[in-house]
């Protein structure tokens, strides 16, 4: 019997798989079927790390602004200055004020200053704790 010689298409197959893994160590660079369960594996950890990284890239943000307010003004803290932020509807992300914070330390005690010159009195009523009598209102 002759020799038959294979069509190209399997080994075409093979080579994206293992163009995938170049640079994986041991076995998962060499043997096909190792390679496409690394692949698999792969595809998994970073579909499920691209909500993780959004989730803590938000965190340090946060704990950068939380630190370099704090540090600038003693009265003031994050979740107060985010919420006047949005009730004088300066609308700044996250991201760029922590960046403000770490690049631009005098724009953002600018900001802080600005917030804390005009800062209102917020007067909790009964509506928003309803364990409160009619005639007691706390001020914050």
């Amino acid at each position: 019997m002759t020799r038959v010689r294979r069509g190209y298409i399997a080994r075409r197959r093979r080579k994206r798989i293992r163009s995938f893994a170049a640079g994986f160590r041991g076995a998962h660079s060499r043997l096909t079927q190792t390679i496409a369960q690394q692949q698999l594996r792969a595809w998994v950890s970073s579909h499920r790390d691209r909500g993780r990284q959004k989730r803590e890239f938000r965190r340090l943000w946060i704990t950068r602004l939380n630190a370099a307010i704090r540090e600038h003004t003693l009265n003031l803290n994050y979740s107060l200055f985010i919420h006047t932020l949005y009730k004088r509807q300066l609308l700044l992300n996250r991201k760029i004020l922590a960046q403000l914070a770490i690049f631009n330390r005098n724009c953002l005690s600018i900001i802080s200053t600005e917030i804390l010159s005009n800062l209102p009195r917020i007067s909790l009523s009964d509506s928003e704790f309803p364990s409160l009598n009619k005639n007691n209102k706390v001020y914050i």
